[in-house]
């Protein structure tokens, strides 16, 4: 059960119109946006971000994966549920996004991006010359990498919210993996 309420989309609440916004995303309002709605600034916030992040350089199918990385790093089960499903949306499979959760790709490039997400969650944003010249190297540039830093961010947040509220994850349940 969760420690927060979870708003009604039905509710006459200055959250109301982003709500409308977010079923008609997912054909649904997840678990996850209600309990954000108890904040109409926070939801504003949260929501503007997907936006933002999801029109990025980056494209859809790394944002998912990011968030999928760090999902499993901060043991959030509510965001490896939903963002595996939204991974596969944007063309990932299933594999790919299972070795996304311990920081692994196939793709160098992914792979880099993976590895610098998790550095930053590990040593909370401590990182060194070293994580930053292995995104260079693999060809990523700093608006790039800052456009990951960005994904961390987001995803912390959510994670966060889903894990301290006990969110109740209505997406298809994904196993995190044992520490």
């Amino acid at each position: 059960m969760s420690r927060i309420e979870l708003v009604s989309p039905a509710a006459n609440t200055e959250a109301a119109p982003l709500l409308e916004q977010i079923h008609g995303a997912f054909g649904v309002v997840p678990n996850m946006f209600r309990a954000v709605a108890n904040s109409p600034t926070a939801l504003r916030s949260m929501w503007g971000a997907f936006g933002a992040l999801g029109g990025g350089t980056l494209g859809a199918r790394l944002g998912e994966q990011i968030a999928v990385a760090v999902a499993d790093r901060n043991d959030c089960a509510y965001c490896l549920a939903a963002h595996t499903v939204l991974g596969q949306k944007t063309g990932a499979s299933a594999q790919e996004m299972a070795a996304a959760q311990s920081g692994e790709s196939d793709d160098p490039r992914t792979q880099a991006a993976l590895r610098f997400a998790l550095a930053v969650v590990d040593k909370r944003a401590h990182i060194n010359d070293a994580d930053v010249t292995n995104l260079r190297q693999a060809g990523f540039d700093d608006g790039q990498i800052m456009e990951i830093m960005a994904h961390v961010a987001l995803n912390v947040f959510i994670n966060y919210v889903n894990v301290a509220f006990q969110v109740p994850v209505d997406f298809p349940e994904v196993k995190l993996r044992a520490k």
